[in-house]
């Protein structure tokens, strides 16, 4: 089931009211980072906040500064239930990306320390193997306080990552670009190759090996 887009000043909690009019007693936000990069990994997390501390400033980690969603990160880890589940290269090669992102959103769930009754699932699918009942919600990242909390560790998580692929591949300049396809990133592609940790099936990177191939 789908709940269609609404636009909101900015999230709130009333996503997770809703789930507990219904009987749930635990509910999740959940959302993923890097869909769209042509390298490093997808992560996903799931987050289950403390009612009576709900950071304040919670919003879709796109529209806060580095500095912002360094600070609620820290604020999120240190008050509620966190899960976090990256998908390599590797898994996004074997289930591709949309699967990759859905695979990595039902792990996520498994992993919280808690059984949860409801997740709320940033997009437009449920993944199929979640352990527990979920709705998918379209721009959740700014209408739920706890996917817009996922979104904010999910993000951080991956922008650390990615300063760690810096240091492994310094060429490319993962700490800048984040693995998306800037002119900076497909000059490096197209001078360097595709290192390990791009993504072999993506557009530039398949097409990079198709070129050498024939060469």
């Amino acid at each position: 089931m789908v709940i269609e887009s609404i636009p909101q000043a900015a999230p709130d909690y009333s996503h997770e009211l809703a789930a507990q009019a219904r009987g749930a007693r635990l509910v999740a936000g959940v959302d993923e980072a890097g869909r769209g990069p042509l390298a490093g990994p997808v992560v996903v997390s799931a987050v289950v906040l403390d009612p009576n501390y709900i950071p304040d400033g919670l919003n879709d980690s796109k529209k806060l500064s580095e500095a912002q969603r360094e600070t609620l990160f820290e604020q999120i880890v240190v008050s509620a239930i966190v899960s976090v589940v990256v998908a390599p290269p590797s898994i996004i090669l074997s289930r591709n990306i949309r699967g990759a992102t859905l695979w990595a959103m039902a792990q996520a769930v498994c992993g919280l320390s808690v059984a949860i009754d409801w997740a709320l699932i940033d997009g437009r699918d449920v993944p199929p193997a979640l352990p527990c009942d979920g709705i998918a919600l379209i721009g959740g990242d700014g209408r739920s306080v706890s996917v817009a909390a996922a979104s904010i560790v999910a993000k951080v998580t991956r922008d650390r990552m990615c300063a760690i692929m810096d240091c492994d591949a310094p060429h490319f300049g993962f700490s800048a670009h984040k693995g998306y396809g800037t002119p900076q990133h497909l000059r490096a592609l197209t001078d360097h190759g595709p290192c390990r940790h791009h993504r072999a099936e993506f557009a530039p990177v398949a097409n990079w090996r198709l070129a050498s191939a024939s060469a």
